[in-house]
């Protein structure tokens, strides 16, 4: 799991339940099952209402990979990539590329420079790459957006359960020593929901977002990258123009002598 996410679980279960704790609750007071079936299940149950199959199929995935840590991407490490090949461009022409085509490992890189090898109009190729970069973006917004939903309706569903519980206490009033338990058991549903949306879909719903965003700025580099090396630039200007997509810490630093182009 990633550090930040599984750092950020433990501080949010252990201030909650920790502070009703201090407050002289009792943490098993919180679990309740009919409750967390009512919020849980019927989230899930409106989600689907709302999306497509297509993305509640995926959804799991996305769920995991938001818990897990999203795909790593050095952009520092692709400028170096792009740098190497202008020089090799440069000096041996863009065929020369063709034989370090299946080294590249990031798909994505890899058909853009294969298109850029076959020759394929400047325009087309930025063409394409942008359709493909668009599309991710579009198949991730999907996905963030089903938890955000998620983190909308949770709290509404946990009413809902709260209500129905309160139901049944009010159909027992002939009973007194039940209906303080009862409504304490009824609220639990409440609980569960404003604590699922606040605590895990919404905040995994943003980290999804961040992480997109991160890949389609990755995505831009290498957009960027292709173009140059199409357009025939110097390998400085090369390392100058990408560079300009990275944080200070992560550029060459300009005493340094440039890397050699391998």
């Amino acid at each position: 799991m990633d550090l930040a996410t599984l750092i950020g679980l433990i501080l949010a279960v252990v201030g909650i339940v920790g502070g009703n704790v201090l407050e002289g609750g009792n943490p098993a007071a919180l679990i309740n099952l009919p409750g967390f079936m009512i919020v849980v299940v019927g989230t899930l149950g409106a989600v689907m209402i709302s999306q497509p199959m297509s993305v509640m199929v995926g959804l799991p995935k996305f769920f995991m990979k938001a818990l897990m840590g999203g795909k790593g991407h050095n952009s520092a490490e692709t400028v170096d990539l792009f740098v190497t090949m202008a020089d090799k461009a440069r000096r041996e022409g863009l065929l020369a590329l063709e034989a370090d085509v299946d080294k590249i490992h990031d798909a994505f890189t890899r058909k853009g420079v294969q298109l850029m090898i076959d020759g394929t109009d400047p325009e087309l190729l930025r063409e394409i790459m942008e359709i493909e970069a668009d599309a991710m973006k579009h198949r991730h917004e999907g996905n963030f957006a089903a938890l955000e939903f998620m983190g909308g309706i949770a709290p509404t569903i946990g009413v809902l359960g709260a209500v129905m519980g309160l139901m049944g206490v009010m159909a027992h009033l002939d009973e007194p020593e039940h209906i303080g338990p009862g409504i304490a058991t009824a609220f639990v549903a409440t609980f569960y929901g404003v604590f699922t949306a606040n605590v895990l879909w919404l905040p995994l719903a943003k980290k999804l977002q961040n992480n997109s965003k991160h890949e389609l700025h990755a995505l831009n580099v290498v957009i960027e990258g292709l173009m140059s090396i199409q357009s025939g630039d110097n390998p400085r200007i090369v390392r100058e123009k990408l560079e300009g997509f990275l944080q200070p810490k992560e550029r060459q630093k300009k005493d340094e002598p440039m890397r050699e182009a391998a």
